[in-house]
C-alpha cells in the first residue's frame, strides 16, 4: 500500500495483519480522490475508524492542511503514528486513540472531509451521519466506504446525498454538507 500522489507520492505505507482490518484498495482509494481532489486544498480532514491512516494521509500529500485520525485499535493508532512519522507529516496531522462515536461526541468539528470507513454489517455507518450534523463546514464532503448492500439515503440531517459509486464488494457514497451543490 502506497501514497497514490502528492508531496508523499510513492511512500510505502504499513498496515495492521490480520483480518480485524480491510485497508481500502487502491482502485477505491484512486476513485475517491478522483471524487473529492478539488476539495482537498487546505481542506480540514477527520479520518474516522481510521485503520493505517491511509485515507487521510492520502488527503494531506494532496494538499489538505491537517488531519484528525481516530481509531480506537492500539495496534492501529500505533501504525498511524508510524505511517504519519515516516511520511513526515507530524505537523499536519493528530492521531487519537479512542472510540470515533466518543470522538463525536467531544469534538468542536470544522471539518471540510471526512472520511468514514467503520467495520461492515454493524449499522455504524448509519450512526455517524446521524451526529455529523453540526460538525461540518458548509460545503464539506462526507465520504463513506462500506459494504455494497448498504443503501444509504439523503435522510441526514443538513446531508444530501451527492453520488454512489460500486467497486466489487465495496461502495463508497458520497454526500455534501448544505442543501444544494452550486452547479
Amino acid at each position: 500500500m502506497r501514497v497514490i500522489t502528492g508531496k508523499c507520492r510513492g511512500k510505502k505505507l504499513t498496515t495492521l495483519e490480520g483480518l480485524d482490518t480491510r485497508p481500502t484498495t487502491d482502485m477505491v482509494k484512486e476513485a475517491v480522490f478522483s471524487v473529492i481532489q478539488f476539495d482537498l486544498q487546505g481542506a480540514s480532514v477527520l479520518d474516522l475508524f481510521a485503520g493505517s491512516g491511509q485515507m487521510g494521509i492520502e488527503a494531506v500529500s494532496r494538499g489538505a492542511s491537517h488531519c484528525v485520525f481516530v481509531d480506537s485499535n492500539p495496534e492501529a493508532v500505533k501504525v498511524i503514528k508510524k505511517n504519519v512519522s515516516d511520511c513526515k507529516l507530524t505537523g499536519e496531522s493528530r492521531v487519537l486513540g479512542m472510540d470515533s462515536i466518543e470522538y463525536l461526541k467531544v469534538s468542536k468539528g470544522g471539518f471540510d472531509i471526512v472520511f468514514i470507513d467503520p467495520p461492515y454489517r454493524q449499522g455504524t455507518v448509519q450512526q455517524v451521519l446521524g451526529m455529523l450534523g453540526g460538525l461540518l463546514n458548509d460545503g464539506a464532503l462526507v465520504v463513506c466506504e462500506h459494504e455494497k448492500e448498504l443503501e444509504l439515503d439523503g435522510g441526514y440531517e443538513g446531508l444530501t446525498l451527492r453520488k454512489r459509486y460500486k467497486y466489487g464488494k465495496t461502495a463508497v457514497t458520497v454526500f455534501y454538507a448544505g442543501e444544494k451543490e452550486d452547479e
